[in-house]
């Protein structure tokens, strides 16, 4: 009968391997804990000692309660201590040749029974596993950062890992408050895997000046509602450590959108490597720093360009949906006089009915007075004709995601709207140079993408074909900013940034699923637990809509021309089954 784990190893003491050893010792296992010389240890007592007075000051960790958990851990540079632990987790730098070195001498120390886990996040564990007499007792125990904080561990069980050594392992994960998830031994594992290729393409994006990095990144974190940016993550993460993972992943799997991008590789040459440097792609206070300092790239303020904006006091908006009412809202709010347009009068009555329960909710909400309500209530008009839009400022159209219908409204505005008017698509996917071409003023055409429900998402996307004036660029630039959004500028490309970089990671999911790899239940508690995402994938799937999701997904196949980014097959059979997610009570997840 296999014994309890009482007495653990941990071979480095960085920021991984010292939160390793917290986790432990906090859940009273005893530590040998290992590094490479007597300097080396000192700072991994320095990590242990930093978080834990952070818990004692935070009142997460009593003062006693800090003392037993330092009592707890052996310090030591003498890799012969370890003789008597029951599992040993090796949590050293990501070079395969260290890690098989390390476990070779490790075979030779401990006892026959005792456990080897390795801490890697992309290297192969089998073939650090083989580096050993006795592959069978070698699994993957990999913690997320940081590890006395983060809820998810991934288990990774080789060809070869006997099934009590992984048994035994999974409940230490669960003794140690931890959520498990098993998974088998291919580069990346569930998290990195979906995480990197994201990670990748967001470094292209900016790689080609396609966007800023302050707009990639606020990009995710305002449309998404992820924790970080990619490239901001990416800085956190490490550039060395991002590009390291990145090619083992490209070297087993030969996808090319694990390819590293070539700027990550010429950044880490360079020394930029992130906040452990002071500079990656942000700059920071100092090595080690988590504050961002302005440098050459912060944007300057549109003031400072010396381009005069166009004057906004009209608004129009043309449709009668969820979106168009949403924006008809935001800019009567901010003090704008709107003229809606729909196709009927009934259309007409049932904005006006949804835009007056919404505004009475806020009043109920305490986040609008009275007089707020009354106010933006007068500020609005109906119709049923285009032509009332005539002397508008700027036209936002949010009608049907179809080219035709929007290039026929196009040409009428065109037509109605006075000289100098701004004319913008809502579109998520459609090109908006196609809408300027069917108009004799391409210049004044662009693309304002606001996220559902517009009234309370805070991002908009702003896109400027090949033709779009700066001036008209700068003026929707800053109304975003009047009516309370927060803008970012991309090109006229599909997907623009959100969709561009978030529908490949969903589509890596489906295809993770399809291969059999992990359920949909692990890989959403990956990425909720391991990457502090809002949604797992495929719980967001099932929100977006299955049918909507496969079209944004052909439309980045058919621009990008990438074959990472064909539709998986599983996503075409559930449209095809008529599984489309919440909306039909079944997609990934069956719903009552």
């Amino acid at each position: 009968m296999a014994r309890d784990i009482t007495k653990v190893g941990v071979i480095g003491l960085g920021t991984m391997g010292a939160g390793i050893v917290e986790v432990f010792a906090r859940n009273g296992i005893e530590v040998v804990a290992v590094e490479v010389d007597d300097e080396a240890v000192e700072r991994g007592r320095e990590h242990l000692d930093t978080s834990t007075g952070r818990a004692v000051a935070r009142g997460k960790l009593s003062e006693d309660d800090q003392a037993a958990l330092v009592s707890r851990v052996q310090f030591t540079s003498n890799l012969n201590d370890l003789k008597d632990c029951q599992l040993v987790v090796e949590a050293v730098p990501e070079h395969l040749h260290l890690k098989k070195e390390i476990f070779a001498r490790l075979d030779q120390i401990v006892d026959e029974d005792a456990i080897l886990a390795t801490n890697t996040s992309s290297l192969p564990v089998t073939e650090i596993a083989v580096a050993t007499s006795n592959p069978k007792r070698v699994v993957g125990m990999h913690f997320f950062n940081p590890a006395p904080v983060m809820q998810f561990v991934e288990v990774i069980k080789t060809v070869v890992t006997a099934d009590d050594i992984f048994e035994r392992v999974k409940g230490l994960a669960k003794r140690l408050g931890k959520q498990p998830v098993v998974v088998g031994d291919k580069a990346g594992f569930i998290a990195n895997a979906l995480l990197f290729g994201y990670l990748n393409h967001a470094v292209s994006m900016y790689e080609s000046k396609y966007a800023s990095r302050e707009d990639i990144d606020a990009a995710m974190r305002l449309g998404c509602g992820y924790p970080m940016g990619p490239l901001a993550l990416m800085d956190l993460i490490g550039l060395d450590t991002a590009y390291e993972i990145l090619d083992t992943m490209y070297k087993q799997g030969r996808d090319r959108l694990h390819a590293p991008s070539p700027i990550i590789k010429q950044m880490v040459s360079a020394g930029l490597r992130g906040r452990k440097t002071g500079r990656g792609f942000y700059t920071y206070a100092a090595p080690g720093s988590s504050q961002v300092v302005e440098d050459a790239q912060t944007p300057r303020p549109n003031g400072e360009r010396g381009i005069a904006l166009r004057p906004i006091a009209r608004v129009g908006v043309v449709g009668s949906g969820t979106m168009a009412t949403g924006i008809v809202e935001v800019f009567a709010k901010a003090g704008y006089d709107v003229i809606y347009v729909a196709r009927a009068s009934t259309k007409v009555d049932s904005v006006r009915a949804a835009l007056t329960k919404s505004l009475e909710k806020a009043v109920q909400r305490g986040k609008a007075t009275e007089a707020d309500r009354d106010a933006a209530l007068a500020k609005i008009t109906g119709s049923t004709r285009l032509d009332d839009l005539a002397e508008v400022d700027i036209v936002v159209e949010a009608v049907v995601e179809d080219l035709h219908v929007k290039q026929a409204l196009f040409e009428n505005l065109d037509e109605i709207c006075k000289p100098g008017a701004i004319l913008a698509t809502t579109t998520s996917s459609l090109p908006v140079i196609e809408c300027a071409s069917a108009t004799k003023r391409p210049q004044d055409v662009i693309g304002m993408h606001f996220f559902n429900p517009a009234q309370v998402m805070k991002l908009v996307e702003v896109v400027h074909t090949v033709s779009t004036a700066d001036d008209v660029l700068a003026t929707v630039q800053d109304l975003c900013v009047k009516i309370g959004k927060h803008p970012v500028t991309c090109g006229d490309r599909a997907g623009f940034i959100v969709n561009a970089l978030l529908f490949p990671y969903l589509n890596d999911a489906v295809k993770m699923l399809e291969a059999n790899y992990s359920t949909a239940d692990d890989i959403d508690t990956a990425m909720k637990t391991g990457c502090s995402l809002p949604m797992g994938p495929f719980e967001l799937l099932d929100v977006v809509g299955l049918d909507v999701a496969l079209a944004i997904e052909r439309e980045l196949y058919l621009e990008f021309r990438e074959r990472g980014y064909a539709p998986a097959p599983l996503l075409e059979h559930l449209v095809t089954a008529g599984y489309l997610g919440r909306k039909s009570s079944r997609g990934f997840r069956t719903y009552a």
